[in-house]
């Protein structure tokens, strides 16, 4: 039974992505140069060396599955810059993203990678979309539990054909449904089947503080679109206590539709361990996360910080000003531009008042 779901992997991986899967290989060669508009010939087993100069080490643990060496001309596949850093002593890649990158995949990926899960080759520059998706792919297949139940079998097996439909679409977003109750609480759908199969835990901080005891009432345990449902409906009631919870409920998703609160950072710190990966859900967009010292920190993906120290943004307040530190969570002092500027803003203002 396991050998079929491993051949269900490998032809969604191989239909949805033009990949191949391949068993007896032990690397995904990604052949990208910073001149993205000079390709080279992937099917040489060569691998393009970094322009950091870096002598950087590979991890101890390498992928067995290797992408379908092909030319690249399909602009749908999308090219992402790897960032090298020093992480506990060993060089470390971070997948960056643009500002319209995929999220989810960004996020899944670079957790997978520093949980030593994933081992991007060295001396490598760029990856693409088929390229991670590789790596998912075989990370899944690395989940298929053995010598279990026949009838725990085929529930994995329900599980797994659910996960694939699914991942496609982490190249472009994931619908899922968050439930106020709590920092894990999702209504369990096939999206969330992704992280349960890659071991993944999945986190919001949209949450109810105790104390607003109407806003409780008004929300009870309802997911967010059950929420949205019930406020059209009691709003339009002839009933004033329905339309009353509805009120309230719907200023509650105004006041916090940065799907973030106060209580929901507390309850974050609080649950998770210290130095546990996981992914956080937040304002519709999802990002790798991390807490060091009672501190949040979010992984800083943003492809402008590729040649920045930054690794990280501390995750404190809703306001989303946090601040950056490096790979050990050192603070990263703002550069000599932003320190200037203020002051050079100070003279224009004192000009114009003058």
């Amino acid at each position: 039974m396991a050998a079929s779901i491993e051949d269900q992997v490998k032809s969604v991986v191989s239909v949805d992505l033009e990949m191949s899967v391949e068993e007896n290989t032990t690397e995904l060669p990604l052949a990208m140069n910073e001149n993205v508009d000079s390709i080279p010939d992937l099917s040489e087993p060569s691998i393009l060396p970094s322009t950091s100069g870096d002598n950087i080490e590979e991890s101890s643990i390498e992928s067995p599955v290797k992408a379908k060496s092909s030319v690249i001309d399909d602009k749908s596949d999308s090219i992402y810059q790897i960032k090298w850093i020093s992480r506990n002593g060993c060089k470390s890649p971070i997948i960056t993203q643009n500002e319209n990158g995929p999220c989810p995949l960004i996020a899944i990926t670079n957790v997978l990678i520093m949980k030593g899960r994933i081992t991007v080759p060295s001396l490598v520059d760029f990856v693409t979309t088929e390229n991670l998706m590789a790596y998912l792919g075989d990370c899944i297949l690395e989940s298929i539990p053995k010598n279990i139940p026949e009838g725990t079998q085929l529930n994995f097996e329900q599980n797994m054909h659910d996960a694939m439909a699914v991942l496609p679409k982490l190249q472009t977003g994931l619908d899922v449904n968050v439930k106020f109750t709590g920092i894990s609480d999702f209504e369990y759908t096939p999206e969330c089947i992704i992280f349960d199969l890659l071991r993944i835990p999945l986190y919001h901080g949209w949450l109810i503080d105790p104390q607003m005891i109407d806003v409780m009432a008004a929300v009870g345990k309802c997911s967010y679109n059950q929420l949205v449902e019930k406020i059209i409906n009691s709003k339009c009631s002839s009933d004033p206590e329905k339309v009353t919870e509805a009120l309230v409920a719907e200023n509650f998703l105004e006041k916090t539709a940065s799907q973030l609160t106060y209580h929901g950072l507390c309850e974050l710190t609080s649950k998770l361990k210290e130095d546990e990966l996981c992914v956080l859900f937040r304002n519709n967009h999802f990002s790798s996360l991390t807490k060091h010292k009672n501190c949040l920190y979010q992984l800083v993906t943003d492809q402008g910080f590729v040649n920045e120290n930054t690794v990280w943004e501390s995750l404190n307040n809703i306001e989303g000003d946090g601040q950056f530190v490096d790979a050990d969570f050192i603070p990263v002092p703002p550069k000599a531009a932003d320190l200037t500027l203020p002051s050079e803003l100070s003279k224009e203002k004192q000009i114009d008042q003058e």
